[in-house]
Parts: structure tokens; C-alpha cells; sequence
């Protein structure tokens, strides 16, 4: 049976017809039929690229309406989507087509001399241009290539995507993404917060991530409902906006943002039936305030590059603030003690595994690192602390690993102070996540010299520049003669924590 995710998309596309999928500020965009038309053309494109079905696109290009058709495009032609942060280095993309071995590269029109150098030193055959005004090499192989009509055989468990994810070792590992996975979760998502083909969400955010990419836009094509793709947040756009939305999806500093703002009033959001917030935590302070300003509980939920949406709180029922809500349908979940593996008594705080159809197949040529985190009896231990509420409601108190989210972004400590430590002058360092009032967590760095050398914030700062993305960088670097440690020798980054916590106050 084929079961690409695109058919189940194609379908619902050929009903809506006429009306609207997704559209931009200047007014650009594609009707539903249009885009399916337009997936045609790229799936044309991509056979004559030399894509063929298993293979990886990989893609590093601005939010655009195109993108998501060449998503949708990869699909339709049985490849495996691979989105890049658009923020990645030079440095960083080598290893991502090193790893992931993709046969195309699709990078931003400027980038195109640095992405053939990359591709040409770890053998991708292709590389090809998108831009944002819908031009580009890809475009131009759209109109001359001969459109695919047909949609590629899929099973539910071939790979439809892959996202990188770091971890703690500094190395990004591959999330392998079904069409299964992909599919299930948008189908539990689109009931569990009532998407109709009324809706129109306001899309900020952007679309190299599980939050922008699956959940807000399979979400969409899967209820048949319209999008109005911003380039990034901006709050002026956002309030201008609200009243011809109907949904919202953000991460927690849209939302610390607006309740600053005193144009936030029930009024404006009038319109609006859903916000939802995930990616990083939201205070309960943040929720408080938005339901105070607005009249509406922001519906917090909880998700990984690994699972796409595990747990969520009610659409009709108490978004309590400072939990992440129930399981989804068909998403199950424990809390065990990180020792024995056992399930902790409730109320007790252990490690939240999660198992169900939306769960990852393991990670891209790491069978090692799939086993130790994707257990034989399909549950998948996330690396975060919860605890279950007398109420049912889960809350996240913690990370097991020293993951900072910054803007809603995950930063792996260890990856920033392996850069920082190749500096003259450094002897070793130590990143952690202090409280900001705007990122959720600001990126620290703290940073000890060797002995007569003399550092400055800024030497540090400026020679990050350039190797790491932007969001990965460091917001303050402090000095210090030796890094705190137990018994055993590790550093003691809880205690990092409450000596910098006031940084950003």
C-alpha cells in the first residue's frame, strides 16, 4: 500500500481547491491546488537533480513558501528531508553532509560558491539555489524539468526525515523520521486542538525545526486549514495580524515579548481561538500575565526533535500553568528512577521516557547511541526530569544532561566549550543556562585562563565568530581562576548557576 505522508497531503490539497494554504505579508503564496501543482514541477525538478527514492535533500535556505514546497516535493518523490538551521556555519555544514550524505544540497543563492566547496569535499553530486522571491536554480530546473504527476510508493516506516540534533558529546546525531511518525502525530495534533479548514495560523517561526516545520505546517496541510508565513516574530506584524488569525504557535519568548507590549488586550485577540507555546518552558509568571492581558490560557505542550508531540495540556479543560499537560492520544508515558530504570512513585521526580507511534526509529549510522536511548521495549528515554501532579498534569524540572534552551533553541554545552577551549590563552571552560528574560535562558560562558594569560570578554566573543551560529554563542563570558568540582572531578554547573544568576536581571 503507498503510504507516503504526501498522499495524505494531496488529498486534503485536491479538497481545499481554491482556497488559501499559504501566504506571505507582500501577498505572495499559493492556493491549495496550487501548491499541489507546484509540488509536481519541484518533484520534476529533484528526478532531473538525480533524487531518487531513500535519498537526502538536504536544505539550508531562508522561510520561504518554496521551502515548503520542496518539503513537500521530497516527499512526493521519496526522498528524506533534511532541514539545516540557517544559522549553521561553514564548519558545521561540512559535518551534516559528511554524515548524512545527501545527494542534493539546496543552499540560499548567496551561499552558492561555499555550498559547492562543502559539497564537492564530502561528495554530494548536486547543489542547487532557493531564494526567498521564489528564484534560484531550483526554481529555473522547475520550469524546465518534465512534472512528476505520480507519488513515489512509501511505507509507513521508510524515512521521510531526518534532524539533527546535538548531544552532550558535542556531535550532532540524525533523528530518523517515518512517515508513520510524521503522520500519526499531525493526525492526534490537528484533533486534540481542533484544527478546522477555518483556521488560519500566524506562522513565525521558523522552519528548520520539529516546532515550525511538523507540527505547525503538517499540522496545517493535514486539516486542509491556511498560514500566514512571517519571516521571523515581530510583535508590530503579530498585532496587526491577530485579528484576521485564528491560531497562533510560538516559542516562550513571543510570548514574554507581547505580554510587555500594552497593545495586548482582549480586543485584538478577539479573533483568536489558540496559542500554543512550546519548545522551551514558559513561566507560569508569562502565563499568568498573557491570561491576565488577554482572556486566553496559552496551551503549553511538550515535544522533541526525536518525537515530534508527546504530552499537551487540554484544549477544553485547565491549561494549568507550569506543566506540559497529559499524553496525547496514542502517546504513552513513565517516570523512572535514572538509576534502576524502575517507575518512581507519583509526585516523585525521575526520568520521563515516552513511547508511541510519533517516536523516532533510532539515530542516523549510530546504532550504539539508538540503543542506549530507544529501549527494546519502544520507550524512549528523553534525558528530561518530570514529575506527575496529583491532578495528572506533568511538569519538566529538569534536564538531565546540561541542555541550554536559548530562544527555543537547544545549545549543547559541551560543543561551545570545545570551540572556546581551542583558544590561545584558554585553559578550560564551562557553558551554562542562566535565566533571560527574553531567550528563557541566556547562553553563559565561564571561563578559566592559563596561568599569565590575559583574556577579555570580547577576545572570546570575536573569536566564536564565525564557528558557531549566532544562537550558540555565549551573551556574557566571566573569568575565574579554577571551575567548581565534586569528588570525582566533574564540574559542579548547579553551582555555575546560582553564582551567575542574577546575570541578566
Amino acid at each position: 500500500m503507498n503510504q507516503n505522508l504526501f498522499n495524505t497531503f494531496a488529498r486534503r490539497m485536491r479538497e481545499r481547491g481554491g482556497a488559501d494554504f499559504i501566504t506571505t505579508l507582500q501577498g505572495h503564496g499559493y492556493r491549495h491546488d496550487e501548491a499541489l501543482a507546484a509540488t509536481e514541477r519541484l518533484a520534476g525538478a529533484l528526478t532531473s537533480l538525480g533524487v531518487t527514492p531513500g535519498d537526502r535533500v538536504a536544505v539550508q535556505v531562508d522561510k520561504s513558501p518554496e521551502a515548503i514546497l520542496l518539503y513537500l516535493a521530497t516527499l512526493r518523490v521519496g526522498g528524506v528531508y533534511l532541514p539545516l538551521n540557517t544559522g549553521y556555519t561553514g564548519e558545521e555544514i561540512h559535518y551534516f553532509l559528511a554524515d548524512a550524505e545527501p545527494a542534493l544540497f539546496v543552499c540560499r543563492p548567496e551561499d552558492v560558491d561555499m555550498a559547492r566547496s562543502i559539497a564537492a569535499d564530502n561528495g554530494c553530486p548536486q547543489v542547487a539555489t532557493l531564494g526567498t522571491q521564489a528564484e534560484g536554480s531550483l526554481m529555473e530546473a522547475a520550469e524546465r524539468a518534465t512534472p512528476r504527476e505520480d507519488i513515489v510508493e512509501r511505507d509507513a516506516n521508510d524515512l521521510a526525515a531526518i534532524l539533527y540534533t546535538s548531544g552532550t558529546t558535542g556531535r550532532s546525531k540524525g533523528a530518523m523520521l517515518t512517515h508513520r511518525n510524521l503522520g500519526s502525530n499531525a493526525a492526534t495534533l490537528v484533533e486534540a486542538w481542533h484544527f478546522n479548514e477555518r483556521d488560519r495560523l500566524i506562522h513565525a517561526l521558523p522552519i528548520f525545526h520539529t516546532h515550525g516545520l511538523f507540527v505547525a505546517c503538517n499540522v496545517t496541510l493535514m486539516a486542509g486549514s491556511s498560514m500566514l508565513f512571517l519571516p521571523k516574530f515581530d510583535a508590530d506584524v503579530i498585532f496587526e495580524e491577530m485579528p484576521r488569525g485564528t491560531v497562533m504557535m510560538g516559542v516562550p519568548t513571543f510570548y514574554t515579548r507581547l505580554v510587555q507590549d500594552a497593545r495586548l488586550t482582549p480586543q485584538v485577540t478577539a479573533e483568536m481561538r489558540l496559542f500554543v507555546s512550546g519548545s522551551a518552558p514558559l513561566t507560569a509568571e508569562t502565563h499568568q500575565a498573557f491570561e491576565k492581558m488577554t482572556g486566553h490560557a496559552i496551551l503549553e505542550r511538550y515535544g522533541m526533535t526525536e518525537t515530534n508531540m508527546n504530552l499537551s495540556n487540554p484544549y477544553d479543560g485547565e491549561r494549568r500553568a507550569g506543566t506540559v499537560g497529559m499524553p496525547l492520544p496514542g502517546v504513552e508515558y513513565r517516570i523512572t528512577d535514572r538509576e534502576t530504570g524502575e517507575p518512581v512513585p507519583k509526585g516523585d521526580i525521575g526520568m520521563l521516557e515516552i513511547r508511541g507511534p510519533n517516536v523516532f526509529v533510532g539515530y542516523w549510522r549510530m546504532p550504539e547511541k539508538t540503543r542506549e536511548e530507544l529501549l527494546e521495549d519502544g520507550f524512549f528515554i528523553t534525558g528530561d526530569l518530570a514529575m506527575v501532579d496529583e491532578r495528572g498534569y506533568v511538569h519538566i524540572v529538569g534536564r538531565d544532561k546540561d541542555l541550554v534552551i536559548s530562544g527555543g533553541y537547544n545549545v549543547y554545552p559541551k560543543e561551545v566549550e570545545q570551540v572556546i577551549d581551542e583558544l590561545e590563552g584558554v585553559n578550560e571552560s564551562a557553558v551554562i543556562g542562566v535565566h533571560h528574560p527574553d531567550f528563557g535562558e541566556g547562553v553563559t560562558a565561564v571561563v578559566v585562563p592559563e596561568p599569565g594569560a590575559t583574556l577579555s570578554e570580547a577576545q572570546v566573543l570575536d573569536f566564536l565568530q564565525g564557528q558557531l551560529a549566532k544562537y550558540k554563542q555565549p551573551k556574557r563570558v566571566f573569568f575565574t581562576d579554577n571551575l567548581p568540582r565534586n569528588t570525582m572531578g566533574k564540574v559542579q554547573k548547579n553551582q555555575l548557576r546560582e553564582q551567575y544568576r542574577d546575570t541578566y536581571r
